[in-house]
């Protein structure tokens, strides 16, 4: 494939997405996008509205996606749009952002890199329809569900049953589970949402072995090797700039847990903060989240990962 093939940089969110895009837009002919599918994305850079988070997308329904990403990825900004959707301050500074990523990446020819986590489902048809380069991010359930109970962040199921084909497709099987997921049950929430969404990405492993599956932990341990590695297949440049980048953002200089206003930072110590997991979960709570995962998790993670 063309060097210029776009890249995907997806997983569940809370799996560290933002910090593998970052780390690989650190290369100065790649343009960093983020989160089209979004439910509160702005329309200046994706122009359609997207209902659900994990939004499913197929050849039966991508015709009304399709134009809008070939637009995305040909770096069309649609300026009035966001421009009659400005509402604050904030809204006028991203589109600020947006818009001088998308002019970069027009001017110069940069490979574009969609950062989106919510595109998880979608792999197969971003790589069929879209061409795209495929880099899949996991974490230990663990470290998900801790991530979510310490942000206090629900997730509300009825974003998959409300989504015919992908219910049809993949998870009629768990419709009873998610029905009767109590609303304010955030541990039981996280960890059936990693089982859907890691037995979805495990499935992908036969049909498209080119897909990139990296472990949030062993990059974590090993950022320059793991990286180099992932630039290497992607047929990105690991320049000195590159090296310096993904050395400041996982230094044990950096704090080892973030503020719960700075959740997409990507300056943190690594190394440090693979165990975190461990002391925000109590022991029930990892039996828990053990016996919801079981049956996908051990094809990520050994035993001795859990201890």
């Amino acid at each position: 494939m063309s060097d210029l093939n776009p890249i995907l940089v997806t997983g569940s969110h809370r799996s560290g997405t933002t910090w593998v895009g970052k780390m690989l837009a650190a290369d100065a002919d790649t343009a960093y996008i983020s989160e089209p599918l979004n439910v509160l994305h702005r329309p200046g850079l994706f122009r359609v509205p997207v209902a659900n988070w994990y939004t499913y997308i197929t050849d039966e329904n991508g015709a009304e996606y399709l134009l809008a990403f070939n637009e995305l990825l040909n770096f069309q900004y649609h300026t009035w749009l966001e421009i009659a959707s400005l509402r604050s301050v904030k809204d006028f500074l991203r589109m600020g952002r947006d818009f001088h990523a998308f002019f970069n990446g027009s001017m110069h020819g940069q490979r574009a890199l969609i950062k989106d986590p919510f595109a998880v489902f979608s792999t197969p048809w971003f790589a069929k329809q879209l061409n795209c380069h495929v880099v899949i991010t996991a974490r230990h359930p663990g470290g998900f569900v801790s991530s979510l109970k310490r942000l206090g962040w629900n997730f509300d199921f009825n974003n998959f049953l409300s989504q015919p084909l992908f219910m049809r497709d993949h998870l009629e099987g768990d419709r009873a589970q998610m029905e009767s997921m109590p609303k304010d049950d955030i541990v039981g929430q996280a960890a059936l949402l990693w089982k859907i969404i890691y037995r979805f990405v495990h499935g992908t492993r036969s049909q498209f072995p080119q897909f990139q599956i990296v472990r949030h932990e062993d990059l974590s341990r090993d950022p320059i090797g793991g990286y180099q590695s992932l630039y290497r297949s992607l047929g990105l440049n690991f320049t000195e700039r590159v090296k310096d980048t993904i050395q400041n953002s996982s230094s044990s200089e950096n704090p080892v847990r973030l503020a719960k206003n700075k959740t997409h930072s990507v300056k943190l110590d690594s190394r440090a903060s693979l165990d975190n997991w461990k002391k925000i979960l109590s022991p029930e709570e990892i039996t828990r989240v053990r016996k919801i995962t079981e049956g996908v998790s051990e094809t990520f993670y050994s035993d001795e990962e859990w201890k």
